[in-house]
């Protein structure tokens, strides 16, 4: 005789097998094999360049490099992205992604509030939250943002891991990135006075404990409407990406599971936390090099108002290979080559379309201007603002979706492509 399992424990199977798509997922394609002249190349270049900043700038920068290897590697195994989690929430409602952030933001936030409450830092680093401004420059730089990273293909942290694995039409993307980022910054007297308001961070108000259980509410409640959508719509599934065979090969070869991409994320955030004392971010490093380019082609970004404000002045002032961003930038870019090369996958694509390269170029310079309008990028502002209890991330993340349905418009105007509802991936 079999009885019918309780009702409790079918809602909960039913709350934690994945959410309904059209048609099931395809089989990873098999990997190629390992590329080896790209392999030894990245190899070399993080031993040396760990080496070097190792010596030159001692342990902390030294960690802080080998965090960003670790960052490239999760983030080019996992795929995880940004840009195309929007995309495919946005066009199809299919919200894999968005749950995927979901997870990673509840992670690190968990982290956060144990290090932060804690106080708990390394090198005499004290953590600090990431808060940022309520204001107009919030909400148009988050617009902006959104709309480039939907022309540029990608967002900032995907933008370097892609860059990273060798794809062309991205090294355009960055380029337009620090020229956009470096124009920002050299108009600041033109948007610095924006209307705003001081910075809001729970944990001021109701203690760590109670953001973190506030924020973790609000993603609970996101995961379950966006599986609500899902299951509604029947979106296309996300398409696979190339994978070895072998729970030991994929890890150093294969494609990581989005879960496990958001877990390593989550891990290594909370590593330069603990290290630096700040949250992990990409952009300002962006504003940083393309000063030193206008310096070495004989300009003074020195006089500019952006590089005479506290923290600003003493980044620029010192080397590059000694400053936090840069490095786990840098270590990003390297790591996710290596992963790149041990999967085969690392090339170099060669004739990209001239509207596909035009966009590009103007998604970078939008990126550029709006995580500097914003305060920060999809990893500065929301990641690490959510993260941190405060509500610039979560004023961030909502005008990034409107950003993303402007984005998606504008797509078809360059060739680029949409998901659709009759596709069989998105």
């Amino acid at each position: 005789m079999t009885t019918a399992p309780p009702a409790d424990a079918a809602k909960t199977a039913a709350l934690l097998s994945p959410s309904p798509t059209s048609g099931p997922r395809p089989e990873a394609p098999a990997a190629p094999p390992v590329r080896p002249v790209p392999l030894a190349v990245s190899g070399l270049l993080a031993a040396a360049l760990t080496a070097y900043v190792w010596s030159a700038h001692g342990a902390k920068p030294g960690v802080l490099l080998l965090l960003g290897l670790a960052l490239g590697v999760a983030l080019f195994h996992s795929r995880f992205g940004f840009t195309s989690a929007w995309r495919q929430l946005v066009a199809v409602r299919n919200g894999t992604g968005l749950r995927a952030h979901a997870l990673l933001l509840g992670t690190t936030a968990t982290l956060f509030a144990l290090l932060i409450g804690t106080k708990t830092g390394l090198f005499g680093s004290v953590p600090a939250p990431s808060g940022g401004p309520l204001g107009l420059g919030l909400l148009i730089g988050s617009f902006l943002f959104a709309v480039g990273m939907q022309l540029g293909g990608a967002c900032a942290s995907g933008t370097l891991f892609a860059v990273g694995s060798g794809q062309t039409s991205i090294v355009l993307t960055l380029g337009g990135f620090i020229g956009g980022a470096t124009l920002a910054a050299w108009q600041f007297d033109l948007w610095k006075d924006l209307p705003s308001l001081e910075p809001v961070v729970m944990a001021d108000h109701i203690g760590w404990f109670g953001s973190w259980a506030v924020t973790i509410l609000v993603l609970a409640a996101i995961v379950l409407v966006s599986r609500g959508i899902q299951a509604r719509r029947n979106p296309p599934p996300i398409g696979p990406v190339p994978s070895a065979r072998g729970a030991a090969a994929r890890v150093l070869r294969g494609s990581w599971p989005l879960a496990v991409g958001a877990l390593a994320l989550a891990v290594l955030g909370a590593g330069v936390l603990l290290v630096s004392g700040g949250a992990w971010g990409v952009t300002s490093a962006f504003s940083l090099w393309g000063a030193e380019l206008v310096r070495a082609l004989g300009g003074h970004p020195e006089s500019w108002s952006w590089w005479q404000q506290p923290g600003n002045k003493e980044m620029l002032a010192g080397p590059v290979l000694a400053d936090k961003t840069s490095l786990t930038d840098i270590g990003i870019m390297i790591g996710a080559a290596v992963a790149a090369a041990l999967g085969g996958t690392w090339t170099l694509h060669r004739g990209v379309p001239w509207r596909t390269a035009t966009a590009a170029v103007l998604g970078g310079v939008l990126m550029g201007i709006g995580a500097r309008l914003a305060g920060g990028c999809n990893i500065g502002a929301y990641l690490a603002g959510i993260a941190s209890g405060s509500l610039h991330g979560w004023v961030w993340g909502a005008f990034a979706l409107l950003g993303t349905w402007a984005g998606l418009k504008l797509r078809p105007l360059f060739g680029l492509g949409n998901p659709k509802p009759g596709d069989g991936v998105c």
